[in-house]
């Protein structure tokens, strides 16, 4: 078969474009050849004694790590938010950056004769120029922390600058290595704030706390401690043990293998004047209708594995719940019952979730938070039957359902924590599946950051919510634990019931 020949118009136009692309090019080439030589030439006492020092401290993300473990040590949870995220940002961009795009086109480093002596590196790198990995980490580091915190994003996007010019002024890299790089950390940095947004408040107002006045109980008479030594991986039996050394008075009482805990708690609210409980959510969620009932206020110490109600407290120790009851802090907060009969602290789920949350802890402790929570929505979507509930009179065929006490942060199917457990609502999300191509709409919604404008998704912030099984009675699983299963179910928010002892906000 002859192929058809191109007109000779064509054929010049196709030689003038490969022709023009090289010489833009070269000419690029040149002038990144150029502006390295300027900086690499100039004479500066400045650029000699910092610029050194600073790119040696840059090297293996010495210095980003130093500066996140000052931030999560010294600062308060918004932080440590933004600590964890900038480490996680650049491990996904250090991976990225030296096994794939160092790979992607050759090229060899800057001639360092120019370069004044004592401004040179150490030692030579041998890695591909083209981008800069320092750079690279720098620019991931300060968007990441930016992301959850302009402010301190905004100093650190300087420091990256000037690690990026050390890289230049010690002649390791041309400016064109660094921009590429600066390009490279924040472009995965944008992409880690749209799969996991940032925790923010919302735009909802919200009443004051409702703090109650509460006698002061310095050596903790009054107070019964029901706990499970064995909670948290043993760590259940240190709490108590705190607690034995902090407050002489206080009755302290050891859920045993064969006890009947709710049995046990009712007997212990009876001689309370303060019942704490020592253990994982399950517990304090077994603790809490029984204080109600009581009327006695609740005290929780943080003797489980991930103690999500006593984080959302801003209970971190022990130390913190007993300060509160020394002091007498006491506040209400919401609690939600479902069908009138169960309380429900932290959340409940229909579904796949609770099947979601563990793939993506089993996944965070090899990979970072934004690519586990992809991959673990992923694998639910795809290995897990779908369940039909009926909302409002409209059928919904979902794989993925929770709902929470008070309003989650961040948006999305990645909720993190609450800010506050007194505002009267319910928070909502539920991701549709019955539809064509909905796995492939979904990770493009995540990945652009439109997953709230999804057809697919719904987000609601209401006081009351009702659905009903469509085939077969659902299983409801709510703070930790597997629960009954139901053909109608409805949570409602009973507004600021329970009183609990919190420690002083961290400024």
């Amino acid at each position: 078969m002859i192929s058809p020949r191109r007109s000779p118009r064509a054929a010049l136009r196709s030689r003038w474009d490969s022709t023009g692309l090289r010489e833009i090019t070269r000419g690029l080439g040149t002038l990144d050849a150029e502006i390295f030589e300027t900086i690499a030439q100039s004479h500066s006492p400045g650029l000699d004694a910092v610029m050194p020092r600073l790119t040696r401290a840059a090297d293996h993300s010495k210095l980003w790590f130093a500066i996140a473990g000052a931030m999560a040590l010294g600062g308060g949870a918004t932080a440590q938010r933004a600590a964890v995220r900038g480490v996680v940002t650049v491990g996904v961009t250090s991976v990225l950056t030296n096994q794939i795009a160092k790979r992607i086109r050759s090229r060899p480093r800057p001639e360092t004769a120019s370069v004044p002596l004592q401004r040179r590196s150490r030692r030579t790198p041998t890695s591909n120029s083209l981008p800069s990995g320092h750079s690279a980490s720098a620019a991931a580091f300060a968007m990441g922390v930016g992301i959850e915190h302009a402010p301190t994003g905004l100093v650190l996007g300087g420091l990256a600058g000037l690690v990026g010019l050390s890289r230049i002024a010690t002649g390791a890299h041309y400016p064109g290595d660094v921009l590429a790089g600066f390009g490279i950390g924040a472009t995965i940095a944008v992409i880690g704030g749209r799969l996991v947004p940032p925790i923010t408040t919302h735009d909802i107002a919200i009443a004051p706390p409702s703090d109650v006045p509460a006698p002061a109980c310095p050596a903790g008479a009054g107070v019964v401690v029901v706990g499970n030594p064995e909670s948290g991986s043993g760590n259940g039996r240190q709490v108590l043990d705190k607690v034995r050394a902090l407050l002489p008075d206080a009755e302290i009482i050891e859920i045993g293998p064969d006890d009947d805990m709710p049995d046990l708690l009712r007997r212990a609210a009876e001689r309370a004047d303060v019942l704490a409980v020592s253990g994982g959510d399950g517990t304090v969620a077994c603790a809490a209708p029984v204080a109600l009932e009581a009327g006695v206020p609740l005290a929780v110490l943080p003797g489980g594995t991930f103690n999500h109600f006593a984080r959302d407290l801003g209970i971190r120790s022990v130390a913190d719940t007993v300060g509160a009851i020394t002091e007498g802090r006491l506040t209400r907060v919401d609690i939600v019952r479902l069908n009138d009969d169960t309380v429900v602290l932290n959340t409940a789920s229909i579904g796949a979730y609770p099947h979601f949350v563990r793939t993506r802890t089993r996944l965070q402790h090899k990979r970072s938070r934004p690519f586990a929570t992809a991959v673990a929505l992923m694998a639910t979507l795809r290995r897990t039957r779908p369940v039909r509930i009926r909302v409002d009179g409209v059928v919904m065929e979902t794989s993925l359902f929770l709902l929470g006490n008070s309003l989650y942060r961040p948006s999305g199917f990645a909720p993190s924590r609450r800010l506050r457990i007194d505002d009267g609502l319910l928070d909502v999300r539920i991701l549709e599946v019955g539809h064509r191509f909905a796995l492939a709409r979904l990770v493009g919604s995540m990945l652009t950051g439109r997953l709230e404008r999804s057809p697919l998704y719904h987000e609601l912030q209401v006081p009351e919510f009702s659905f009903s099984a469509v085939d077969e009675p659902l299983v409801v699983a709510h703070d930790g634990e597997v629960g009954e299963s139901y053909d109608e179910a409805t949570f409602r928010v009973d507004y600021r019931a329970l009183s609990v002892y919190t420690p002083a906000p961290r400024r």
